[in-house]
C-alpha cells in the first residue's frame, strides 16, 4: 500500500485512489511516506482527523501534510515513538494507546517499508478490554493521586473513586465507615440520592458481608449470583445489582469499605484487572488510615507530655514550697501544727502524682478489651466512692468490649465529679446520680447545680478546673479513657438542669 506517488506541478504527491476499497473499511487506514508526510487516508481515518480537530477537512486537504502538523498532539507520545521504531526496524508493529482528543484507547497496527508507513487503528472495544498499557496508565494516575502532599485524604480518596468509577463502569463509589449495626458514609461519588455524613443499616448494604468475612465481595449480577441478597433494602430499596466492594483495614480491624456499585447489571463479570484494581485503591485507604491513627497517636501522645511537664513544674511546686516553708517553720518554733501543714501538703502531692499516673494510663488503646456489663462496672464503681449521702440509680442494660480497670476508673471520676461539683451549700444529701441508657450508648447525670454553659465547651480537658484546689483531671480523665475505647463524649444539662454527660458510638 505504500509506495512512491505521482508529484503534482508544485512538487506534492497526490492523493492516491484505491477505487474505494480502503473506504468500506471500518478501521481508520492513511499512509506516511518516508518524510512523515500522509499519502493516502480513508474516511474512517479521515472522520478520527475531524473529530480531534473539531473541523471537517478533506482528503485532499491532508494529502501532502506532515502527520505531525495534521495530528501535533500525538507528538512525544507512544504513537511517534512506536512509529519511529517501525520505520528504523522495518518490522511491523501492534500497540495500544490512549488518544487524549478522543478520550478513546485506540488499538495500532504499523506496517512498515522502505518507502514509508501503513498506519491501520481502530478504537478498542468498550468491554472491559484491558491491555498492559492501559493499566499502566491507570496506575501511573493512581500514583499521581496518592503522591499529591497538597490534596487532603478526602481529596485523594475522592480521586481514586472517580478512576474507579471510569474503570468500573459505575455510578457510585463510596469510602464508608462501620461501627457496630451503623454503616456511614464519609466520601462518597453519586449520582446525588446519597451523601457523605449518611448513615444506614449495616444489615440493608452488600457491604455488610465484606466486614464479616473481610474479604472483597464481586458481584456482577447480584440477582442471579447472590440472590439472598434480594431482600435487603440494597437491592429492594435501592435496586443496587452490581457490586465489586472490599475490607478497609485499620489497627486490624475492619474500619469499613471501599466499594463501587450499580443500579444495572453487568452483561460480563469483572475482570480480574478490576478486582485487583479496587484491592489495590482499599489497601492504600487501609495504610493511608493506618498513618492518620499512629499520627493522631502521636499528637495525643505528646499533648499528654506537654500536660505531665506543666503538672511536675507548676502544679507540684506549690505543694512543695508550702511543705518547705511549713517545714522551715517547725524547725524554727518546733510547733507540731507546722508538721501537720507539711503532712497536708504531702498528701496533695501524693493525690497530683497519682492522677498524672492515672493520665498517662488513661489513654493507651485497649489493647485486649473484654465483654463488660457497663450497669454493673458502674455499681462497683460507687462503692468506691465517697459519697456524702448521694444516691445512685441505675437504668442501664448495655454491654461493650473494653478494659475492665479503666471503665470503672472513668465511672469513679464521674461520681467524684457529681458529689464534689454537683452539690449544694448543704452538700451531697438528696442529691441523686443517674446512669441511663441512650440509642448507641448511655449517659450519667445528677440533680445538681449543673455546669456553666461557658465551662463545658472546655471541662474535659485535662487540668481545666474551676476549683481552687482542683487538679483538672477528673473529667480529662473521662474523656481520654471514653476516646481510648472508641467512644464519643458530650457535655450537656439533665432535665433537672445538673450536669449530663453522655457517650455514644459505644460498641
Amino acid at each position: 500500500m505504500t509506495g512512491e506517488l505521482p508529484a503534482s506541478a508544485d512538487g506534492h504527491p497526490t492523493p492516491l485512489h484505491l477505487d474505494g476499497v480502503l473506504d468500506r473499511v471500518t478501521d481508520g487506514v492513511f499512509g506516511l511516506d518516508a518524510e512523515w508526510r500522509v499519502t493516502f487516508v480513508n474516511d474512517r481515518a479521515r472522520a478520527v482527523v475531524c473529530d480531534a480537530t473539531g473541523e471537517t477537512v478533506t482528503t485532499e486537504d491532508l494529502v501532502g501534510q506532515s502527520i505531525w502538523d495534521v495530528l501535533p498532539e500525538v507528538r512525544d507520545t507512544t504513537f511517534e515513538t512506536e512509529c519511529r521504531a517501525a520505520m528504523r526496524t522495518r518490522e511491523p508493529v501492534t500497540f495500544e494507546t490512549h488518544y487524549d482528543p478522543l478520550d478513546a484507547w485506540l488499538d495500532v497496527r504499523l506496517y512498515p517499508s522502505e518507502s514509508g508507513l501503513t498506519v491501520w487503528m481502530h478504537e478498542s472495544a468498550e468491554d472491559g478490554h484491558d491491555s498492559r498499557e492501559r493499566r499502566e496508565a491507570v496506575l501511573r494516575e493512581m500514583y499521581d493521586v496518592i503522591a499529591d502532599r497538597d490534596a487532603t485524604f478526602e481529596e485523594q480518596v475522592d480521586d481514586l473513586l472517580r478512576i474507579g468509577q471510569r474503570i468500573l463502569g459505575t455510578a457510585y463509589g463510596t469510602l464508608s465507615r462501620v461501627r457496630g449495626d451503623k454503616y456511614t458514609f464519609e466520601v462518597v461519588r453519586s449520582p446525588g440520592d446519597i451523601k457523605a455524613g449518611d448513615t444506614v443499616d449495616l444489615s440493608a448494604t452488600n457491604c455488610e458481608r465484606v466486614v464479616l468475612d473481610e474479604e472483597t465481595l464481586v458481584l456482577a449480577d447480584l440477582a442471579a449470583e447472590a440472590p439472598e441478597l434480594t431482600e435487603r433494602a440494597g437491592f429492594a430499596e435501592w435496586g443496587i445489582s452490581c457490586y465489586l466492594g472490599t475490607p478497609v483495614i485499620v489497627d486490624d480491624e475492619v474500619y469499613g469499605t471501599f466499594c463501587f456499585y450499580d443500579t444495572d447489571p453487568r452483561t460480563e463479570t469483572f475482570s480480574d484487572w478490576e478486582v485487583t484494581l479496587v484491592d489495590l485503591m482499599g489497601r492504600w485507604v487501609s495504610v493511608a488510615l493506618e498513618r492518620e491513627l499512629v499520627e493522631e497517636r502521636l499528637r495525643q501522645q505528646n499533648a499528654r507530655l506537654e500536660e505531665f511537664a506543666t503538672m511536675v513544674s507548676h502544679d507540684l511546686r506549690n505543694p512543695l514550697n508550702v511543705a518547705d516553708g511549713w517545714l522551715e517553720q517547725a524547725r524554727e518554733t518546733g510547733d507540731d501544727e507546722s508538721l501537720d501543714r507539711v503532712e497536708s501538703s504531702h498528701a496533695r502531692m501524693r493525690e497530683i502524682i497519682d492522677d498524672v499516673l492515672a493520665l498517662a494510663r488513661a489513654g493507651r488503646a485497649v489493647d485486649d478489651p473484654v465483654s463488660l456489663e457497663l450497669g454493673r462496672i458502674a455499681a462497683d464503681a460507687w462503692e468506691q466512692v465517697d459519697t456524702d449521702g448521694a444516691t445512685l440509680t441505675i437504668d442501664l442494660e448495655l454491654d461493650a468490649s473494653g478494659d475492665p480497670k479503666r471503665l470503672q476508673q472513668l465511672f469513679e471520676n464521674l461520681f467524684r465529679n457529681a458529689v464534689d461539683h454537683g452539690s449544694g451549700e448543704d452538700g451531697a444529701a438528696g442529691l441523686t446520680v443517674r446512669v441511663g441508657s441512650l440509642v448507641g450508648g448511655f449517659y450519667v447525670e445528677d440533680d445538681g447545680v449543673g455546669i456553666p454553659v461557658a465551662d463545658r465547651e472546655r471541662i474535659l480537658e485535662s487540668g481545666y478546673t474551676t476549683a481552687d484546689d482542683g487538679t483538672g483531671l477528673g473529667l480529662g480523665l473521662v474523656d481520654d479513657i471514653a476516646t481510648a475505647h472508641g467512644w464519643s463524649v458530650d457535655v450537656t444539662e439533665s432535665e433537672s438542669g445538673g450536669a449530663r454527660i453522655e457517650f455514644t458510638n459505644v460498641d
